[in-house]
């Protein structure tokens, strides 16, 4: 095969923005099941999850003490302090089912529910315990009563569609009183590795070869993503074992694949989806990662990276993770430390260290160093033709 010349009909040097949102617009909806809470952590909510109960269930106590009428304890004089006598107690599980009378004061304990008759509460530490009464060093407080309620109360919409079910929201949802709780779909993706000097790790390695550090990363980040990862393995340059490799991703929802999507004779990929396929663009004005292709076989989505790793995993990044979670970039400002230059005709995305609420320069740039991606922490959004001066605010992506 020889090289395409970009005189065919698709868009060629879309923006990052463009090439987002052109692979979203090719995913198909993720669909919606419902799993048990503890299946959750992880997973997006597909519906507003409402509250079935109220929380607290009654107007309880915040801490250890009595409750009482907080008028039986003001306006007491210096040196003595007010006494109540104790008639009962109050804890988690076992309410105190009277009624509380002037004069009088129930024990009660953290998250017990406060009995009839009173509406405040003195800590256990200010307290001095006097045969059947109790002496109270200071005034009892309302402000340590939570009221039923006072959290959220029966059918509030507590919980919104799309959110990310972190651990905090997976107890709220059980807080809530869910069970079970609906969710999308986990997304289907395909992952093909291509090159022949692309090796698997732990074998031995000729001159020009190296290991397959593209599979191995875009698997954990699709992962992160929350999808399903079908492993296709590792294809050579062959249009025959790529042609082969992507028709074992079907039922997948789309195919990842790195390499191949070049300049070069031996880009197959880029040439086996031009003319047997369909592309929807070649080339994204970034760096780096500028080589990205977007296009379908037979009705799946395909999202061709470039081989070299560092322009493999910033394209995922910036590009196919938001157009697969649902989610934007998100993007810190900070003060950048150092210079950083900008491109002409690209939005540039250096690689930077974060220290001391500012960024500077990793230094190092090269689409193959590998080591810079663990080591930064961040990208630097540099917007064509817009260089960075230390001290301007620059935006930051965190990795």
């Amino acid at each position: 095969m020889t090289a395409p010349t970009p005189t065919r009909d698709f868009p060629m040097h879309v923006s990052v923005e463009e090439a987002r949102a052109m692979l979203a617009a090719l995913l198909p909806a993720p669909g919606t099941e419902t799993v048990a809470l503890d299946r959750a952590l992880g997973r997006t909510l597909a519906a507003p999850l409402p509250a079935l109960v109220s929380h607290p269930s009654a107007t309880e106590s915040a801490l250890d003490g009595i409750a009482c009428s907080e008028a039986d304890t003001v306006g007491a004089a210096p040196g003595a302090p007010a006494r109540l006598r104790v008639v009962g107690e109050s804890r988690a599980g076992a309410p105190f089912t009277g009624t509380v009378g002037p004069g009088e004061c129930a024990r009660i304990y953290t998250g017990a529910p406060m009995p009839a008759g009173t509406d405040a509460i003195c800590p256990v530490e200010e307290l001095v315990d006097d045969g059947p009464d109790v002496l109270l060093r200071r005034a009892a407080s309302p402000a340590d009563v939570r009221p039923e309620g006072g959290d959220f109360r029966a059918g509030d919409p507590v919980m919104a569609a799309g959110l990310h079910l972190n651990a905090p929201r997976v107890a709220l949802a059980a807080a809530l009183g869910h069970r079970d709780v609906p969710v999308r779909r986990r997304r289907r993706v395909a992952l093909l590795s291509t090159g022949d000097e692309v090796v698997e790790p732990g074998e031995p390695l000729s001159a020009g070869q190296v290991y397959d550090s593209n599979r191995y990363g875009l698997a954990a980040m699709l992962r992160e993503s929350g999808c399903d990862v079908l492993m296709l393995g590792h294809a050579p340059d062959s249009p025959d074992a790529l042609h082969a490799a992507i028709e074992r991703a079907g039922g997948a929802d789309l195919l990842v694949t790195s390499g191949g999507v070049s300049m070069g004779k031996y880009d197959f990929m880029r040439d086996l989806l031009i003319e047997h396929g369909r592309v929807a663009f070649w080339k994204v004005r970034m760096r780096p990662g500028g080589p990205a292709l977007l296009g379908g076989w037979q009705g799946l989505p395909v999202i061709g990276l470039p081989g070299n790793p560092v322009s493999s995993l910033v394209v995922f990044h910036v590009i196919v993770r938001p157009a697969l979670t649902g989610q934007p970039v998100q993007a810190l400002t900070l003060r950048a430390a150092t210079p950083f230059r900008a491109l002409p005709d690209k939005t540039a995305f250096w690689r930077g260290v974060i220290d001391g609420g500012q960024v500077r320069d990793y230094g190092k740039q090269g689409s193959g160093i590998l080591r810079s991606l663990s080591d930064a922490g961040a990208l630097v959004i540099v917007p064509e033709g817009q260089p960075v001066a230390a001290g301007d605010d620059v935006q930051v992506v965190l990795l």
